[in-house]
């Protein structure tokens, strides 16, 4: 049981430890508890009701009843690590990392650590490597989308959109939304979705509309 405790923690806080390098919300500490925790359950659930068993003959016996609930109930700390800002979602891999080493806690505690070990190389090759290989790989068909907020009273819509056509880029989407200030000014905002090549050409974006007296937000 030691034994299993300590691998789990070891392969479990390898893939936190990836997470904690590139600044993601659940790091090191929080695989590494995932996986014991995952760990000693299954430990529990194999080792624990034991002498239960040798007194009550009518007991059965379900060392898969406490691992399901492991496995359905680590979507609460998955869901905290994931953000929507801007209609774009973060942190769906670092929440499925930690359902990954949820796993890997279990199949340790139940003494298969040939699978433990084999899952922690294909999980930290995947998360290491693939990244950097799907960035090379797609580079010439990835698009990257960029917000502007126009805020600005006696800017129309047809004007905003003009602005984006004539330098070339292509509007994805568009939402306007009317407020009106406390001294009874109205004004729209208009907040544009805008395809982006790559980054150099989003950088160039941000540096030119910036400087323009109308754009209030760019991000």
């Amino acid at each position: 049981m030691t034994i299993r405790i300590f691998l789990a923690a070891l392969l479990c806080g390898l893939v936190g430890l990836e997470r904690e390098i590139n600044k993601h919300p659940a790091g090191f500490r929080t695989h590494l508890l995932v996986g014991v925790g995952s760990c000693i359950m299954m430990l529990m659930s194999l080792y624990g009701f034991q002498p239960y068993l040798d007194i009550h003959e009518n007991v059965r016996f379900d060392p898969a009843r406490i691992p399901s609930y492991v496995i359905s109930g680590i979507g609460f700390l998955g869901a905290g690590t994931i953000l929507v800002r801007d209609a774009t979602v973060r942190g769906l891999t670092t929440a499925a990392s930690i359902w990954v080493v949820a796993g890997l806690g279990l199949i340790t505690g139940v003494g298969m650590y040939a699978p433990a070990i084999l899952t922690t190389v294909v999980v930290l090759l995947s998360l290491i490597f693939l990244n950097k290989f799907e960035e090379l790989f797609f580079r010439s068909n990835k698009k990257q989308t960029i917000h502007i907020v126009i805020h600005k009273e006696t800017q129309s819509l047809e004007d905003v959109l003009n602005l984006f056509k004539s330098r070339g880029l292509k509007v994805k989407d568009f939402t306007m939304k009317y407020s009106k200030s406390s001294d009874d000014a109205t004004s729209f905002q208009y907040k544009i979705d805008v395809e982006i090549k790559n980054k150099q050409e989003r950088a160039k974006v941000y540096e030119e509309f910036s400087n323009l007296e109308m754009v209030q937000k760019i991000f």
